[in-house]
């Protein structure tokens, strides 16, 4: 499975995602979920993916191929004039890998299924935060919903809605994003590291801070293991129960 968080600040977005594929107790992979498209002084566009791999690998391929073609009927995601507009394409992309992939005379649809988050911002608009769905629809996010999850959402959830702040700086984001996973990764073992991350600076309109964590990262295993000790000593702190 997957988890992915796409989150949107005073200063910018910020994005992470596993990367494992396939779980089980001797069959476990991993693939990159995340993709970038960057021209430099003219936008940046990141998307990050859960669901079926096929038809994810498709959309990213097809939107990468376009960026090659110059075809005015098949138009580039870096050509777009806007994020609304790149959201739209995507969305249409996806829709149509799906409907593609769906077994004649069966209702096999829900076997391809994906869901995107995509973020950016192209010159001339604002940075914009977008959750796609199978059947090509999307929503925006905004002030009343600041950050969007894909995949095994339910583990990490609760720390992203008690701690985010708007105005967070990029250093406290990867902070919180990183209890957010460690809690997820504990709890589901279809979500597992390395953890890949960008975050965008507003009005850069270049590719910000990427990375990759992995298992043996200092600074992960230093958050992995003081947030549970701070959960185990915070619950040591609550009134005993009596019968």
């Amino acid at each position: 499975m997957t988890y992915c968080v796409g989150m949107m600040l005073e200063k910018g977005l910020v994005f992470m995602s596993d990367t494992r594929t396939n779980a089980g107790l001797d069959n476990i992979s991993t693939f990159q979920k995340m993709k970038i498209w960057e021209q430099p002084g003219q936008g940046v566009i990141t998307l990050m993916s859960a669901g079926n791999l096929a038809t994810t690998q498709a959309v990213v391929s097809i939107l990468d191929e376009r960026t090659k073609a110059h075809d005015e009927r098949d138009p580039s995601i870096l050509a777009v004039p806007s994020m609304f507009q790149a959201a739209r394409l995507i969305a249409k992309t996806l829709k149509d890998v799906i409907a593609n992939h769906a077994q004649v005379g069966q209702r096999a649809d829900s076997a391809f299924n994906a869901t995107l988050i995509l973020g950016g911002q192209i010159a001339g608009g604002p940075p914009r935060l977008f959750l796609i769905y199978p059947e090509g629809n999307f929503i925006e996010a905004g002030a009343d919903t600041p950050f969007f999850q894909i995949g095994e959402m339910m583990y990490g959830r609760p720390i992203l809605v008690r701690a985010y702040e708007p105005g967070l700086s990029f250093e406290e984001a990867m902070r919180l994003l990183l209890v957010s996973f460690d809690s997820t990764i504990k709890a589901n073992l279809t979500v597992g590291l390395p953890l890949d991350f960008h975050f965008y600076e507003t009005d850069s309109l270049e590719q910000g801070k990427t990375g990759r964590i992995s298992a043996d990262d200092p600074y992960f295993l230093a958050i992995s293991q003081g947030w549970g000790e701070a959960l185990k000593s915070a619950l040591d702190q609550q009134p005993t129960f009596e019968f």
